[in-house]
């Protein structure tokens, strides 16, 4: 069908843009399962498979890609078969600590908290400002974690600051923590959640917003394939059009030449019982 077309040349494309950047950077790349897919745990499963597939078809093997899911429940129990299969996940839209636990109790390779957005909201909501100790978007308070994704212009302030910035955050530190350990199953998680009201609304708002680029692609996609089916179509016409009008034309030919051979035969013979054949289009 014409949607199931779009939809592969989706995964195709994304694939084919993770391909490239591979090209350029020795790690890996995240490539992001539909947003639209956040509260199917077997659809998500099946959607991560099929990108890794595309990935090896085209020779990158699976250990430099990771796929990126939401971090609803159902999206990080399908990390959890996903990764029991050596696909490694990169659970996204992460704000809270009750995500964090339970990314981090089926195994999930990378979380992503999304420290900057938390910020904003607590600014915005509680018309407080933050101090660099109390604020988790900071990046010197960060500092000591796996990875961060750091804008343009704090990448520039970082670059012009001599300053010492001392690691915060470390698996030592954590082994001390005094903290007992934190488990939830999927009823503790939702009703969690339900209570913080940042990240019930962050969240949502996060899967919204992926869901509203997929189905930007997906249009895009659309017109191009309407686009290009149609010029397809005009070429073949103008291709068998000639064809066509010979096809006719022998057509007629053979339906006159039939006609006159029985007058022919039926002036010769005296025979009219002949009688020519009648042709319906």
């Amino acid at each position: 069908s014409m949607e199931k077309m779009i939809e592969l040349a989706a995964d195709k494309l994304l694939v084919n843009f993770g391909a490239e950047i591979l090209k350029l950077i020795k790690g890996r790349v995240s490539v992001e399962v539909d947003a639209r897919l956040s509260f199917d745990t077997n659809a998500t499963i099946i959607k991560s498979r099929h990108l890794i597939s595309l990935f090896e078809e085209i020779g990158i093997d699976k250990s430099r890609v990771m796929i990126k899911i939401a971090s609803t429940w159902e999206g990080i129990q399908a990390a959890k078969i996903l990764e029991k299969e050596g696909i490694q996940c990169n659970m996204t839209l992460i704000f809270s600590f009750v995500q964090a636990v339970a990314c981090a109790e089926v195994g999930a390779t990378i979380i992503s908290p999304y420290a900057g957005r938390i910020l904003d909201w607590y600014t915005k909501n509680t018309n407080k400002t933050y101090k660099s100790s109390e604020d988790p978007g900071e990046i010197e308070e960060l500092a000591g974690c796996d990875f961060l994704t750091i804008g343009p212009k704090l990448l520039n302030q970082l670059q012009n600051t001599y300053k010492k910035i001392e690691r915060k955050l470390s698996p030592d530190t954590a082994y001390h923590c005094l903290e007992s350990k934190t488990s939830y199953d999927e009823k503790a998680f939702k009703w969690q959640l339900n209570e913080d009201a940042m990240t019930t609304e962050k969240l949502a708002e996060g899967i919204r917003q992926f869901a509203k680029d997929s189905k930007t692609l997906m249009s895009m996609l659309r017109q191009r394939l309407i686009n290009e089916t149609a010029m397809v179509n005009d070429s073949i016409e103008l291709f068998v059009q000639p064809f066509q009008e010979n096809l006719e034309e022998t057509i007629e030919y053979a339906r006159r030449t039939e006609v006159e051979e029985c007058y022919e035969k039926r002036e010769k013979g005296n025979d009219t019982s002949l009688q020519p054949p009648t042709y319906v289009n």
